[in-house]
């Protein structure tokens, strides 16, 4: 018995690693076609929510990427350049901390109002939610769609609570969307 069960435990220990790299390739491979849709939460920001003093005009007054947030933005664009992702279009709420990500990962980038943070104000999450949601229906760009955005939004507009710098895939399926499923690329932590 202890035989079979160490076989086992052997074979889910090879098969498990290796069915996630494929699906892992599989998403990949979604967004190289292009017509992908790329929702990344920002990177590492410590705290929750902004601070009481909070202006969107000063980046001094928010919550802010830390050294291994920006770190974790240089590597997600290194992610996206080593697997050969061309990028259509960026856009980022307009947070410093989803701007600093969005422009440490890809370079230019598009502040977009509807990606914008409505923590603390889900009176406005429906109506964010729909613009955002809107857009992604109507777009038809060549290459991947990229959004830099908050947990809060990206929660209610797919139902997945993300890491910070996690990549969920969403695809296009007729008038809605569906997740394909959730990329958390390599990072090198290694601060500046």
């Amino acid at each position: 018995m202890r035989f079979v069960s160490a076989i086992l435990f052997l074979f889910l220990l090879v098969t498990f690693p290796a069915a996630a790299d494929a699906a892992e390739e599989e998403l990949w491979a979604l967004l190289r076609n292009g017509g992908a849709i790329a929702m990344i939460r920002h990177a590492e920001a410590p705290g929750v929510g902004d601070p009481s003093h909070f202006e969107l005009s000063d980046c001094a007054t928010q919550r802010n990427l830390s050294k291994e947030g920006r770190a974790q933005a240089r590597g997600l664009g290194e992610a996206f350049r080593r697997e050969r992702i061309p990028i259509a279009q960026v856009l980022s709420s307009r947070w410093c901390r989803c701007l600093d990500t969005a422009r440490l990962a890809f370079g230019e980038l598009t502040p977009f109002a509807p990606l914008d943070s409505f923590f603390g104000q889900i009176e406005s999450g429906n109506v964010q939610t729909q613009a955002v949601k809107d857009h992604i229906i109507a777009w038809n760009g060549k290459g991947t769609l990229v959004l830099v955005t908050h947990q809060v939004n990206i929660t209610a507009l797919t139902g997945v609570y993300p890491r910070s710098g996690e990549v969920i895939v969403l695809m296009r399926d007729g008038g809605d969307l569906k997740v394909a499923g959730r990329l958390n690329p390599s990072f090198d932590f290694a601060a500046e």
